[in-house]
């Protein structure tokens, strides 16, 4: 079967399955009350990570999905970090004693548009209320564009030793289209400021898909990427919604490449990131140099996905802070207010901002474990996680009819037992994921999710 014909064929609406169940299916059945009862049964062995979202940015991208919006003042910037400190102390106070923390990620948004001494105090207030492991990993997003020496220095103080550099495209035309110039070169002295400060773990993203982009473009943009030798990249497809997005609408449809030429994008920045750069896929939309501790992880079959994509972060239990932050704990899923009007009300409140999650069953966290290994491993031995969990595997093998077609084209490898995701399925592991997805329905799936491809 041609490329063309696959394409055709499973170009669907599927989940990114960043978690399991998926974002659209949370309900406001979850509460405050629930998340604060939650938090007390952790145990007080249980190792834990931490996300702080930041939603704002000092520009608007048009491609952007996330929940972000422009804030130029200092004021308001301030107001939100003085937010975060609260939610930090409030979580402190409930678990009750001074948690470990493996990892801790700032996201958004642009996390460093803060004030420098907002981020320190934040970063040292972490510190006194939890325990940071002295091997964490604590990481931070970056627009290159805003960010200056000075900024850097923070991020020393604040201990950050993992930088991901937002790039997209290098290409002036696409970025025009999109509303993000960037040249190579502020990207570069970013990068050279954040290796002079010591932060030498860095990684780009880089994004298809986009208006004007061209496969000869996105391999330019490639061979640029590989310049600044970046430990990971992230390549990813962008997703046009919007009916979600409304800032996405300014993108001139006409100018966005068709599904084929999305895919001969995609190919060609693997080709380059592969084969001139050494890089080793991870996954659906990753790459890392062979020592990066995501090839090391992936090599040992301990890669996770979060809701920051793949990570080595091993921690069960994933705290959110922030508007619309998530947070994933054993008992189940919470999401904070989207709007920081009514985070801030919650929070102000002395309450938890949850508004909205899913309580998960024994048939939740079975599948999620199996999603979880096909997106990350690229194979599972469902009997296996079934028994993993004491569980029947039946619903599992019932699921499993649905890979016929799929292995009939050659994308996976099924056995009865043991599901191999083929380097040509690579592209569409995704809807090998959404066979054992047991929300997910064909009809609803539409308004919800972008196209696999």
């Amino acid at each position: 079967m041609t490329d063309s014909e696959l394409i055709a064929r499973y170009d669907t609406r599927v989940p990114r399955y960043t978690s399991y169940p998926t974002a659209p299916y949370f309900t406001k059945a979850v509460t405050s009350e629930t998340y604060a009862a939650w938090l007390v049964d952790i145990g007080t062995d249980a190792a834990l990570s931490l996300y702080i979202h930041v939603p704002f940015c000092d520009r608007l991208c048009l491609y952007c999905g996330c929940n972000t919006s422009v804030v130029r003042q200092e004021r308001p910037r301030r107001d939100y970090a003085q937010l975060l400190s609260l939610e930090i102390n409030m979580l402190a106070d409930r678990l009750g004693r001074r948690a470990e923390l493996s990892h801790v990620h700032w996201g958004g948004g642009t996390p460093t548009c803060l004030p420098n001494d907002c981020l320190t105090g934040i970063m040292d207030l972490i510190r006194r209320r939890f325990n940071v492991r002295g091997d964490a990993e604590v990481a931070i997003e970056i627009d290159p564009t805003s960010f200056t020496a000075d900024k850097a220095d923070a991020l020393i103080l604040m201990g950050v030793n993992r930088a991901s550099l937002g790039v997209q495209d290098f290409d002036e035309k696409v970025q025009s289209a999109i509303g993000r110039m960037q040249s190579y070169e502020e990207t570069k002295v970013c990068a050279d400021m954040l290796r002079a400060a010591g932060i030498h773990a860095i990684n780009l993203d880089l994004i298809y898909g986009l208006p004007h982009q061209s496969e000869a473009s996105v391999v330019r943009t490639a061979h640029q990427a590989l310049e600044l030798q970046a430990g990971r990249i992230a390549v990813f497809g962008y997703a046009h919604v919007p009916w979600m997005k409304r800032h996405q609408a300014l993108i001139p449809q006409d100018a966005l490449p068709d599904t084929p030429a999305r895919f001969a994008q995609m190919q060609a920045i693997a080709q380059v990131l592969e084969k001139q750069g050494g890089y080793v896929p991870v996954g659906l939309d990753h790459y890392a140099k062979p020592d990066d501790a995501m090839a090391v992880a992936l090599h040992e079959k301990s890669l996770h996905r979060s809701f920051q994509g793949y990570t080595t972060d091993e921690a069960p239990i994933l705290l959110g802070v922030g508007a619309s932050s998530i947070g994933s704990l054993p008992q189940g899923y919470v999401q904070n207010a989207t709007s920081v009007p009514a985070y801030a009300a919650a929070i102000n409140a002395g309450n938890f901002a949850t508004v909205r999650g899913v309580a998960l069953t024994a048939d939740d966290r079975l599948r999620r474990a199996v999603i979880e290994k096909i997106m990350c491993d690229l194979q599972v031995d469902l009997i296996a996680a079934a028994f993993a969990q004491a569980l029947d595997p039946a619903p599992l093998l019932a699921a499993a009819r649905g890979l016929n077609s799929l292995r009939h084209d050659g994308l996976v490898i099924w056995d009865g037992r043991k599901l191999t995701v083929t380097e040509r399925g690579r592209p569409f592991v995704r809807n090998v994921a959404a066979l054992f997805d047991a929300y997910l329905k064909v009809d609803e799936a539409a308004p919800k999710y972008a196209k696999a491809v």
